[in-house]
């Protein structure tokens, strides 16, 4: 293990792209604190990587005092000034019509990716400010926030989703300018569709989120959501972007002279970049519906 290169805490380290980072951080010689829910979590990742640098953490990102006692476990453990960064990739997906979205569901997903995101920042800052700055005096403790491709581009459907992405992006625009005198930089991490179990999650939560609503309400989206769905599984699928791949954008934001703000991680993250800024809205809604029409017909032509 490289003495320098410190401590880092992943949240969301159970499975998917927080699992990847932990482990993948772990073996390039971080200590790294790998936030979990479960008991049984965190012994199958000590597990898969039984050495001292990777140090499972039950920490719960909509919990206060679960991030309090997470942060004092840490600063007791560790040197002053040894904290190096926070990556904030805990997250969940509602994906359903927002009509048919209760409102809990809706508070639920802000909670984890947004409001959480900012509960790990306030509580860590003092420890990432303690860490040594760079020989150039530029850098010092390192803020990371995994968001997605629709943080930038809303897809129907996804309108829950969005709100957080959206609202992820924007607080960490206003901490990287906040915080760059300080010597803490901030970089967001925004990957496309890879394989990752959260497919699985989400296609559990929207037969869920359907099945409470009226049904005539939801009988008015069925068709064109299932259509939604499985593009999207299919993209996921299909997608050459592995989860390896953002654990190196992550990396990179940890351990660059400059880091940058944003890494778009995927062909289609930079498509979805690319479309939001150059075509019209009106042009991106007739898109995303010819899309969804596609696959209603195909549904229909099967059954």
């Amino acid at each position: 293990m490289s003495e320098d290169r410190g401590a880092v805490v992943v949240t969301g380290a159970s499975s998917g792209l927080g699992r990847e980072t932990a482990l993948a951080l772990a073996r390039s010689g971080f200590v790294v604190y790998a936030g979990v829910r479960r008991e049984e979590s965190a012994a199958e990742l000590q597990h898969e990587f039984p050495g001292s640098e990777l140090r499972p953490l039950l920490l719960d990102v909509t919990s206060a005092e679960s991030i309090r006692r997470a942060h004092d476990r840490i600063a007791a453990e560790i040197d002053p000034g040894g904290l190096v960064g926070v990556v904030n990739n805990a997250g969940i997906c509602v994906s359903a019509p927002l009509e048919c979205v209760s409102i809990e569901d809706f508070r639920a997903e802000l909670e984890v990716n947004l409001v959480g995101t900012v509960a790990m920042t306030r509580q860590f800052l003092p420890l990432l400010r303690a860490f040594p700055a760079d020989p150039s005096g530029k850098l010092a403790g390192r803020i990371v926030n995994v968001s997605s491709g629709v943080g930038r581009l809303a897809a129907p459907f996804l309108g829950a989703y969005a709100a957080s992405q959206f609202g992820k992006e924007g607080v960490s625009d206003s901490l990287r300018r906040e915080l760059a005198p300080l010597a803490v930089s901030v970089s967001l991490i925004e990957p496309g569709a890879i394989l990752t179990p959260i497919w699985g999650k989400l296609s559990d939560t929207a037969d869920r989120i359907l099945g409470e609503a009226k049904p005539d309400v939801a009988d008015l989206y069925r068709n064109r959501f299932t259509s939604f769905v499985t593009a999207n599984e299919e993209r996921a699928n299909a997608s050459r972007t592995k989860p390896a791949d953002v654990a190196k954008a992550i990396e990179h934001a940890l351990t660059a002279n400059r880091p940058k703000a944003r890494y778009r991680v995927g062909i289609d993250s930079w498509a979805s970049t690319i479309a939001s800024r150059v075509l019209p809205d009106r042009v991106l809604d007739f898109v995303m519906a010819a899309g969804i029409s596609a696959g209603e017909k195909h549904f229909a032509a099967v059954d």
